[in-house]
């Protein structure tokens, strides 16, 4: 069980090094896929109130004024009555993928309110069988690249493997003649089980990670002489391994969000 040993090793010194560098920030609010959610905002202003993506500050997406509210872009909405009792919380009716990001409500122009949307990553387990097709989900137009951690039995070095850019599709080697466009990994084998994760390019948000057994006779052995070890025992620490690893990057990126606000805010 050394190959398993060395991983559990890998997520100990993960945990250590996290428990140890990690700083408060402001936290994002989290919403399932499809989901409505509110986002907050209270204060005072008998003028104009308007929510807008934070770094689209003229395109509004809805606004209120003493006589009435109204939704510029479908799916948000302001609510009148709460406006005039100081309450300018924006809804969202659907929350998908391309409306993650920050927020920014404004009293004639004056920031109010900065607030991040971020859609809670999905997890799947998968299950195929040698010879079938794998098909990743692409939930954006932005560019997404496509981590793999393996498990096995001829493992493969985990670590990034394609990355999509709209119609550009650029993947290592030994994927390159496997992989379409719509990242169908064709042909799988017993040694592509694993975790895959697809994440933003720009910033690193995960959006979908699939933990695939691809079902064979053998199990995930050691590579000494040592019992063999069940393959569903490997994917579970793969699985473990990849939540810490996708956690120090959640960290990271609260760091430098914390630090912009901070230079904004001064």
């Amino acid at each position: 069980m050394q190959s398993c040993s060395s991983a559990l090793c890998v997520l100990i010194l993960l945990i250590s090094t996290l428990t140890t560098g990690s700083e408060s920030a402001f936290p994002p609010v989290t919403v399932k896929l499809h989901d409505s959610i509110t986002l907050s905002c209270s204060d005072r202003c008998s003028g104009l109130v308007r929510w807008t993506v934070s770094h689209k500050s003229t395109d509004p997406l809805a606004e209120c004024n003493q006589s009435s509210c109204r939704s510029v872009k479908e799916g948000y909405q302001m609510i009148h009555d709460q406006y005039l009792k100081g309450d300018f919380s924006l809804n969202i009716t659907d929350a998908d993928f391309t409306k993650r990001g920050w927020y920014t409500c404004q009293c004639d122009d004056k920031d109010l309110c900065d607030v991040k949307l971020q859609i809670e990553r999905l997890n799947s387990t998968v299950q195929k069988k040698p010879g079938e097709s794998l098909v990743l989900d692409l939930d954006v137009s932005d560019a997404v690249k496509v981590l793999y951690i393996g498990t096995g039995a001829a493992n493969r070095s985990s670590g990034q493997i394609c990355t999509v850019d709209r119609c550009s599709l650029d993947c290592k080697p030994e994927y390159k003649e496997r992989v379409s466009a719509a990242l169908r990994l064709s042909g799988m084998k017993p040694s592509d089980s694993g975790v895959y994760t697809t994440m933003a390019t720009r910033n690193e948000e995960v959006f979908r990670s699939y933990s695939v057994t691809v079902q064979d006779d053998l199990p995930c052995r050691d590579t000494g002489e040592g019992a063999a070890v069940p393959a569903w025992i490997c994917v579970l620490i793969a699985v473990l391994v990849a939540g810490i690893v996708i956690l120090a990057v959640k960290i990271v990126q609260l760091k430098r969000e914390n630090q912009k606000l901070r230079n904004r805010h001064s």
